[in-house]
């Protein structure tokens, strides 16, 4: 004999109906079956909610009986559409008999126990009838049998116990006689010593499923529900959660515990009691595997079966030096909540006896703070203890699993990898057993932290990075079409899932947490909301996404000032922005600590170079213990691409013009032929040398006319290229005299920087660079004879983009 047990969701409709009716003729060509219903999906609540509104005097009980009248009738006319007339005058009768009960309760205004007991059987007393009958109108050999004639238990109504003697006997007679081959049973609901009508409290139908079985003493229990097992944790919120075929009822009854709905542990207790596995099967998938609930043990590589949670969760802290060493505090302590009926989740107490530490319900925080302050009341009164400090909007997140013990280290890769994602953990408990590791975080944090947890203990082979990118320009384009470029190759080849789920340029901005689309980007952002640096930024924060990315693409110095709130929030930051780590040295030193504390890397290195290792071969050497004496270098692609294609049969005005048309320069070519652009890279160069330096430490000797540094705008500056044209070839004039090539060179030696325009002779390592190309010479400690040399293209957008992309890629190799 077969017993499966269908939960609201499974018989929710008539389409749903239609599947289970599907699975029991199935299973009885086989062999016979009982079948235990829950009520129609919903209904259960509404019954209650129809209770309450007539208890409060509120008519709108009858717009409520309403809608529970019309989903049954509608139901019962879908499955049977040409012979549903027996079936209706059946529930008419019991809807009447409802009606009458609501009416009752409206006018007494009031609703017992015992009322509420018998105003929510009539879910499944409806449910099961329509099915049963409707297999009967299909010619399947199938009769429902009322489980309140087998289930007997106490009158402790809402949450009746069971007397299994009497029960064992009442299933064992019946179904030892039972002619069908298909049994439908109500769950939920049973009867008193004394005939009345009780319930066994949440998970009833469950646990009238696992009275049966156990009763009949059947090979196995199916609980088929609305989705294919056990997960890995909550599939809601972590889209790579996946079944888990096999696991133990302790590792079950854990999991079920702090969140997994599938199952309630207390219901089973009669199966496991007796080691008959539990089957949960997706009544909407029937061919999936689900996952087989047993005490067999299974070996696996992974000693995590599963992540779980439970939301809506306060801490209450009591605490004071008064309860050290005083025996007693606990008892009083938990005795208080117990008569409150509140029930405590979690438990942790420090080894000092300062403070003990529970987690209870939300919805009971008011009361147990009232009930604690006043059993509590002369203590504190006495300054022994403080009054009980409440924590609220918070949740449990619990790691589970048998083998947990015999693994170390699971502890401190579950702390850390949700301590580099900003996750706060404001309690900890870990029972004796090492079965279980609970902690309590914000509300706000429990998809980030299960993402998290999940990859880490699921996903290892692949690392999930959040991408937003702000300035999608010339720049911004190259790197979105990059990434589209490698996605697959990242995930194939370095085992980085690389998502973009938030673009911004100075006009619109677009967010996808689940990833945007880069198919059709640039359509789609056109059409986003409008642009905002503090709105992108909120978006961000909201998403909540672990190994988050800021990547600026611009040169706006309000974008750089966001920086701070970026890696307050542990968001790490990618910035081809100099702005920032040329700023004040105390800024430049703040957003590096930052970084440290919150665990969010700050990445700069196209800062300088563009996608020339530069930053990186620099802080190489001086981790390995070497010292900066002085530094050599080409840093401007942009000013030496002006200089290499400037002679005397060219116009200044034209070879800056094509720089800029060809991506070289800065919108504002200003920053560029100023010598500004290359004071900063020399200046982020010194100061992660380890020197402390500011900008206008940098000596910069101008080249520019005095026309062209006191321009007040581009078309001024632009014009003054064409008035003193005279000025500049003058320059060239002087160096190809010498024989000399004109480069733009910054010099960083003995603590001391400048930047200035110079006529370099033949055989310096300067004077063959050609095009935009950068180039800077390392002399150190260890180079001291001969420079460690760093040369290549130092300007351009793909190059750039190559650059960001390379500092993405490192985080994701991190």
């Amino acid at each position: 004999m077969k017993v499966l047990k269908f939960g609201g969701t499974s018989v929710g409709s008539s389409k749903n109906i239609n599947k289970v009716i599907s699975i029991l003729d199935a299973y009885a060509k086989e062999s016979k079956v009982v079948c235990v219903v829950s009520a129609v999906g919903g209904i259960t609540d509404k019954l209650l909610l129809a209770g309450m509104q007539a208890q409060s005097k509120d008519n709108a009980f009858k717009a409520t009986f309403q809608i529970i009248k019309d989903v049954h009738f509608s139901i019962i006319k879908e499955l049977n559409p040409d012979n549903s007339s027996s079936i209706l005058n059946y529930a008419e009768e019991k809807l009447n008999e409802l009606e009458s009960l609501l009416n009752g309760i409206f006018l007494i205004n009031e609703i017992s126990p015992k009322t509420s007991d018998k105003l929510v059987t009539f879910g499944e007393l409806l449910s099961s009838f329509i099915i049963a009958e409707t297999m009967k109108n299909r010619g399947l050999s199938a009769y429902r049998k009322n489980a309140q004639e087998l289930v007997v238990t106490n009158a402790n109504f809402t949450k009746a116990e069971v007397d299994y003697s009497v029960t064992n006997a009442n299933i064992k007679d019946y179904f030892s006689s039972a002619k069908e081959n298909i049994t439908i049973l109500p769950g939920f609901i049973a009867r008193s010593t004394f005939g009345e009508q009780t319930t066994l409290g949440r998970g009833g139908s469950d646990f009238t499923a696992a009275i049966v079985a156990a009763g009949l003493h059947v090979e196995q229990l199916e609980i088929w529900t609305d989705v294919s097992g056990m997960f890995t944790t909550n599939p809601k919120l972590v889209k790579q959660a996946r079944p888990i075929e096999t696991i133990s009822y302790q590792e079950a009854m854990e999991l079920s515990h702090f969140g997994a709905k599938v199952l309630y542990p207390p219901t089973v207790q009669p199966v496991l009691d007796l080691n008959i596995p539990i089957h949960i099967k997706n009544t909407m998938e029937p061919e999936a595997v689900g996952t087989i609930i047993s005490n067999e043990f299974v070996a696996s590589n992974n000693p995590v079966k599963g992540i779980s949670n439970i939301s809506n969760i306060a801490l209450l802290t009591l605490q004071g030096s008064g309860m050290v060493g005083i025996p007693g505090f606990s008892k009083r302590l938990f005795e208080t909540l117990s008569n409150e009926k509140i029930n405590v989740i979690l438990i942790t107490q420090a080894s000092s006896e300062h403070s003990i530490c529970l987690g209870i319900e939300a919805k009971d925080v008011e009361i147990a703070k009232t009930a604690i302050d006043i059993t509590f009341e002369n203590e504190i009164a006495l300054h022994k203890i403080d009054p009980i400090q409440v924590e609220t909007n918070l949740s449990i997140v619990a790691l589970v699993g048998d083998n947990m013990k015999n693994h170390q280290g699971i502890s401190g890769k579950m702390f850390s990898s949700l301590g580099k994602n900003n996750i706060n953990i404001r309690a900890i408990a870990q029972g004796a057993s090492e079965k279980n590791i609970s902690i309590v975080i914000e509300e706000t944090d429990v998809k980030k932290a299960l993402n998290t947890l999940h990859e880490v203990f699921f996903e290892s082979i692949t690392k999930q990075l959040n991408v937003f990118i702000t300035g999608v320009g010339n720049v911004g384009e190259r790197l979105v079409e990059q990434i589209k470029q490698q996605k697959k190759y990242l995930k194939d080849n370095l085992k980085i899932n690389l998502r973009v789920v938030g673009l911004s340029n100075s006009r619109t901005m677009i967010f996808n947490g689940g990833g945007i689309s880069l198919k059709n980007w640039k359509e789609d952002l056109s059409n986003g909301e409008k642009a905002s640096l503090e709105g992108f930024f909120e978006n961000a924060k909201s998403l909540n996404l672990r190994n988050s990315i800021f990547v600026d693409v611009t040169a706006n110095k309000d974008v750089a000032g966001l920086y701070e709130k970026y890696l307050r929030e542990s968001i790490a930051v990618v910035a081809c922005n100099k702005i920032a780590c040329s700023s004040t040295f105390s800024n430049y030193k703040e957003l590096k600590r930052l970084s440290l504390k919150y665990n969010a890397p700050f990445l700069f290195e196209t800062n300088v170079g563009a996608g020339l290792p530069i930053i990186d071969t620099l802080g190489n050497l001086i981790a390995s213990g070497d010292k900066v004496t002085s530094i050599q270098a080409v840093l401007s692609g942009s000013l030496n691409f002006v200089f290499n294609n400037f002679n005397d049969t060219t116009k200044f005005y034209d070879v800056v013009k094509q720089a800029a048309a060809e991506g070289y320069t800065e919108p504002d070519p200003r920053i560029d032929l100023s010598g500004v652009d290359v004071a900063r890279k020399i200046l982020i160069l010194a100061r992660e040398s380890g020197v402390t330096m500011d900008l206008e430490d940098i000596e910069n000797i101008p080249f520019l006319s005095k026309a062209g540094l006191e321009s007040n705008s581009v078309d001024d500056f632009y014009q003054t290229l064409i008035d003193d044209e005279s000025h500049y070839q003058s320059l060239f004039a002087s160096a190809k005299a010498k024989d000399c090539q004109l480069k733009y060179v910054a010099k960083f030696d003995n603590g001391k920087a400048s930047v200035s325009l110079q006529e370099i002779p033949k055989g310096h390592p300067f004077y063959n660079l050609e095009g935009s190309d950068n180039i800077v010479m390392f002399y150190t400690e260890r180079y001291s004879q001969q420079p460690m040399i760093i040369k290549g293209a130092g300007a351009g957008a793909d190059v750039t983009a190559s650059g960001l992309f390379a500092d993405i890629i490192r985080l994701g190799n991190n």
